[in-house]
């Protein structure tokens, strides 16, 4: 092969060792694993909160479905990119005996791989957490239990046990909304 000066370019062992094929497919192997791990517990996790806000508020099932379609589609994401990697790695050069992949491309397609994977790994993460409070809150907004969702927030009632004497809350009743299309847009 001419490298366009007219003189002959051979891989060499240096560059392209018969072990760097393994750190392409490595990359592979950990884009796909990592990113169907994390697409599996964005959809566990979010699952298990469209099945306890389903328990009390049924309707709303169908129309919550969209944090474990997001999750889905990360296990998807990690399947094409770790497709594209391993299809960049080439076999040896049966005539020669010569491998023509090299390190650099190795490390490098390690790096795409772990890359893809990890941000998947944590973008599940992130969509089962917010994707199951959600959805919890979505149902409770539905059955009318604003105080059941925000407990934990002070309220200024004069009752004895700390909570609101009357309908007056310490949350003005738009704000659940505001919250759940604030999680919505991070997905």
């Amino acid at each position: 092969m001419a490298n366009g000066f007219g003189e002959q370019v051979v891989a060499g062992y240096e560059d392209c060792p018969s072990w760097a094929p393994f750190l392409g497919f490595f990359g592979a192997a950990a884009c796909g694993i990592l990113a169907n791990f994390g697409a599996a517990w964005g959809t566990w996790k979010s699952g298990l909160g469209l099945c306890k806000m389903g328990v009390g508020h049924p309707g709303g099932v169908i129309k919550n479905l969209v944090a474990i379609i997001m999750a889905g589609v990360l296990g998807i994401y990690g399947l094409i990119v770790a497709i594209i990697i391993a299809g960049r790695v080439t076999q040896p050069d049966n005539a020669a005996g010569i491998n023509t992949y090299s390190q650099y491309n190795g490390w490098a397609h390690i790096g795409a791989g772990l890359t893809c994977g990890l941000s998947c790994l944590a973008a599940g993460a992130t969509i089962g957490m917010i994707g199951e409070t959600g959805v919890l809150a979505t149902g409770l907004r539905a059955q009318g239990n604003h105080a059941r969702m925000f407990r934990s927030i002070p309220s200024s009632g004069d009752g004895e046990d700390g909570g609101a004497v009357g309908p007056d809350t310490s949350v003005v009743m738009g704000d659940e909304n505001k919250l759940f299309v604030g999680m919505l847009i991070m997905l």
